[in-house]
């Protein structure tokens, strides 16, 4: 009878910096599946319908990057993903045995010098999706998004609050 009160809009962050090719890209994504029909090569299809919250060149907390290690990690996996997920190839970012071994040393690091940080970090609290570094990620959120609005999700899929704001 109330179902219509679990449905809430899709909750995305994307850690943006500026200087970052790929993290301009995917705010572009983001900001176009918002205004523009979606996909993009259908015409008739509205646009998305979800929450964009832009934090420009300030990484996640602590907390939130132990949430969103827990979002890619492999669903058949035990492990999580390493902290190295984070980081970058800029030759400013530490080695492979200098690399810090906590949540708190990667946000400390990465106040330090943005440079070392993977931009961009989208995130789907509610979907409990993420993706890290990489613009094809940031389209298999939005096509998730797409398939929960078009109903191709199952129902238990769709109501089930997986993150940040549950």
């Amino acid at each position: 009878m109330f179902s219509g009160f679990k449905r809430s809009l899709p909750q995305i962050s994307i850690f943006h910096h500026p200087s970052s090719p790929a993290s301009t890209q995917a705010l572009a994504l983001l900001r176009n599946a918002l205004s523009s029909p979606y996909p993009p090569d259908k015409p008739s299809a509205p646009p998305l319908e979800f929450d964009l919250d832009v934090v420009e060149s300030k990484p996640p907390t602590p907390d939130q990057l132990r949430t969103i290690l827990s979002y890619i990690t492999p669903s058949k996996s035990t492990a999580p993903p390493a902290l190295s997920t984070f980081l970058s190839a800029h030759p400013s970012s530490p080695v492979l045995g200098e690399q810090p071994q906590s949540v708190k040393g990667v946000a400390s690091l990465v106040e330090q010098n943005p440079n070392v940080f993977k931009w961009p970090v989208v995130v789907d609290w509610i979907g409990g999706r993420a993706s890290v570094g990489d613009v094809e990620g940031v389209k298999g959120i939005l096509e998730a998004i797409r398939q929960q609005r078009d109903g191709e999700m199952k129902q238990e899929e769709v109501d089930q609050p997986k993150g940040w704001f549950s």
